[in-house]
């Protein structure tokens, strides 16, 4: 009976280290799949926004206030793929931050920044499609201002570095903690859910809110001009079916006259009035409006659709992200302070 329990021990440690080694040769499988998964995500995010940067850089005719935001996008994007995720990589098989406290607060720093400023760069380029629908002229007079464009960019950088910069590098000595080992890398404010709570409405629900109530306006204001569209295509139509009953109209200065009959029997116009055929210059000036009206529409709704994408693969990438980190925060500080609840009731109950 002995000898059978002592088998049943050996034969359960041995079951259990072959359980181990399985579940460990899972997680690095998982973890080379992530790899070549991050690394392609890296080449493609490095190359598209490779294309868009040359590409301004070569043509100047690109050199417009919307396409600056544009590269400004590209740039936010390329950072986060040549720098943020690469580092991260090899961080996230090995398990283990070998780069030293210093590389890892500037490492920090540098993909908080560059998300965020992403972030802002769709809103910017929301507010200009923004403007260029809906005030058409001002949007206009915008677009060689490379100074004012230059400082809002300028902005869009600093504001972003602010909201998580000065957190990240001074978080231990404001809250007076260490409580990081050497080899972990992340931010010591990921615990603390009112700063997160406050950030994440900073970087993500006022971006989403903006850009919401732009693309609300755009559709609005195509949805108007498309209408007034219709209604003047078919008053055009209206004086066509009109000015197809009456082709041969004749006005003179003062009143509409028809040809007169002389007294040899043909037709001619009065000699003592000053008559002349009636001119479709202003009709032609008309269509052409309406054909400038009709282009510009739809250069608009080209530029709504495209936005629209934009928008919406922003919402999809963020907001899975922002709603989980608040929410680990909000229970992890919610289990915190019952923690230091039930400490404090115990201390008193002794």
């Amino acid at each position: 009976m002995k000898a059978l329990k002592l088998y049943e021990q050996a034969g359960g440690n041995a079951s259990a280290a072959n359980e181990y080694d399985l579940v460990k040769k899972q997680s690095e499988g998982i973890n080379i799949l992530l790899t070549v998964l991050l690394s392609l995500i890296v080449l493609l995010i490095v190359l598209g926004n490779s294309v868009v940067i040359l590409a301004f850089i070569v043509d100047r005719r690109l050199w417009t206030r919307s396409n600056f935001f544009l590269l400004n996008l590209s740039i936010c994007d390329f950072l986060v793929g040549a720098v943020s995720i690469s580092v991260y990589i090899p961080y996230k098989f090995t398990g283990k931050w070998m780069l030293g406290k210093f590389l890892c607060k500037l490492w920090l720093t540098f993909d908080y920044t560059t998300t965020t400023a992403s972030a802002y760069s769709v809103v910017l380029i929301s507010y200009d499609r923004f403007l260029s629908v809906n005030k058409a002229v001002l949007h206009h007079s915008l677009q060689k201002r490379h100074s004012q464009t230059a400082l809002t960019m300028t902005l869009v950088w600093i504001s972003s570095f602010i909201i998580y910069g000065p957190a990240i590098l001074l978080w231990e000595i404001i809250t007076s903690t260490n409580n990081l080992p050497e080899d972990i890398c992340r931010a010591g404010f990921l615990e603390t859910w009112y700063f997160i709570l406050g950030a994440s409405t900073l970087d993500f629900i006022i971006p989403l809110l903006s850009i919401s109530f732009f693309n609300i306006r755009i559709y609005l204001e195509i949805i108007k001009r498309s209408t007034k569209r219709q209604k003047f295509s078919i008053s055009n139509s209206s004086k066509e079916k009109v000015k197809y009953i009456m082709p041969f109209s004749i006005t003179s200065n003062t009143v509409l006259s028809s040809p007169q009959t002389n007294e040899k029997g043909d037709s001619s116009l009065s000699p003592h009035t000053d008559h002349k055929i009636t001119s479709n210059s202003p009709r032609d000036s008309e269509k052409s409006d309406g054909h400038n009206n009709s282009n510009k529409l739809s250069q608009d709704k080209k530029a709504a659709k495209s936005l629209a994408i934009l928008v919406s693969v922003f919402i999809v990438c963020w907001t899975p992200y922002s709603f989980l980190v608040c929410i680990r925060a909000v229970c992890q500080g919610v289990n915190s302070t019952r923690t230091y609840l039930l400490l404090e009731f115990s201390t008193c109950s002794v």
